[in-house]
């Protein structure tokens, strides 16, 4: 937008007045009431000093779970009846007890291999080495004597498994039957458990959903902006006790996804509509398509208990430590292209001086100016508020 000043010079006034065919000057006395009547400019002056461009975005606080942010799911394998469960909001760590079917416990065991065979003794594969590493870390063999790394099921590790059944107290075999364990990625923080007591447990059917202990803030990113932003960016969180605590960028999303369809009932999502950046969803008109970022906190103590917790998310995309700095205001748009700032010299006067635009930081409304002849420390010319 162009800002226009109106100036008068007060140094000299005439008035061309036909008085009987003279011309009459003002008096002295008149041009200094003139002067008087004259508002100074509004000014402030131009910085050096570091400049950060961010992204404000809506979050939500919570735990980490899935990249999409989505809960793991704990997958039933044994058969019987549910003897024992854990609550919501219990913390189930690596080799405790998770629940128990017909009294038989059910390990949790880490890993992202969902648990599909019994293992034993010659058996090899990702969830045997998912195993091994549990057995090492657990203390139930030592690395020397078991490979965390092995993909193997030897002799090493039927040993560690015969002392994590006794710590269990189920027979000692060596075997593990499908059904004793479940692998998740991280200790389980319990968030829903949708079995009941006394009710028949069925094979591959899911019975509780959890997080990981991990604080995360996840924000729903306008895929538009996806390449503005990435992993390690620094990032301000504002509580809902409106302060503040720091963040990094610890995931980002490759999939962008619509809102669901009001045609869907909230369960499916829509697609994106070829050709643009917008979600067609049939009759519910169209939506922005966005990427999930997940946000870790610097000091997770400072962001409570609070889970599902509406915040604000600042990411740093972009700084200069020595900017020269102007107010986004100060900026005068010059016919053609390019905008220049007015500059206030000796004696009040005011000229223009073209400026290149640099990096812009929304949240203090500042922008990056260079120009020859523009310093710290002068003053331009802003508008009044």
């Amino acid at each position: 937008m162009r800002r226009t000043t109106w100036t008068v010079a007060a140094a000299t006034v005439v008035a061309g007045v036909l008085v009987a065919g003279a011309v009459v000057v003002l008096s002295g006395a008149k041009q200094q009431a003139l002067a008087a009547q004259q508002s100074p400019v509004n000014t402030v002056k131009v910085e050096r000093r570091g400049l950060s461009a961010m992204v404000s975005e809506a979050g939500t606080l919570t735990y980490r779970a899935r990249a999409d942010g989505s809960p793991y799911s704990v997958i039933d394998q044994a058969s019987g009846i549910y003897t024992k469960l854990p609550a919501a909001g219990k913390v189930i760590s690596q080799g405790h007890v998770l629940y128990r079917v017909s009294d038989r416990p059910v390990v949790l065991l880490y890993g992202s291999t969902p648990a599909y065979r019994s293992l034993s003794e010659g058996a090899s594969g990702p969830d045997v080495a998912e195993l091994n590493t549990d057995l090492v870390a657990l203390g139930y063999a030592t690395a020397g004597q078991l490979s965390p790394k092995s993909a193997f099921f030897g002799p090493a590790t039927a040993t560690a498994a015969m002392k994590l059944q006794a710590a269990l107290g189920i027979p000692q075999n060596g075997t593990l039957s499908l059904g004793q364990w479940v692998f998740e990625p991280s200790a389980l923080r319990v968030t829903n458990v949708s079995a009941q007591l006394g009710a028949g447990a069925q094979a591959g059917g899911t019975l509780m959903q959890g997080t990981s202990t991990t604080r995360q803030v996840q924000v729903a990113l306008s895929a538009s902006q996806q390449t503005s932003v990435s992993v390690g960016d620094k990032v301000s969180i504002t509580l809902p006790n409106n302060r503040s605590t720091p963040g990094v960028v610890s995931s980002i999303g490759a999939v962008a996804t619509c809102p669901p369809s009001s045609g869907s009932g909230g369960s499916g999502s829509s697609t994106t509509a070829a050709g643009t950046d917008a979600c067609s969803s049939g009759s519910s008109g169209s939506g922005t398509p966005t990427i999930t970022v997940g946000v870790t906190p610097s000091d997770p103590a400072a962001t409570g208990t609070w889970d599902q917790a509406p915040v604000q998310v600042g990411i740093t995309v972009a700084s200069v430590p020595h900017a020269l700095v102007v107010p986004v205001t100060a900026l005068l748009a010059q016919s053609g292209t390019g905008y220049a700032v007015e500059v206030v010299g000796a004696g009040a006067r005011t000229h223009l001086v073209p400026v290149s635009l640099g990096l812009f930081d929304d949240a203090d409304a500042l922008v990056q100016v260079t120009a020859s002849g523009l310093a710290a420390g002068q003053d331009v010319v802003v508008p009044r508020t």
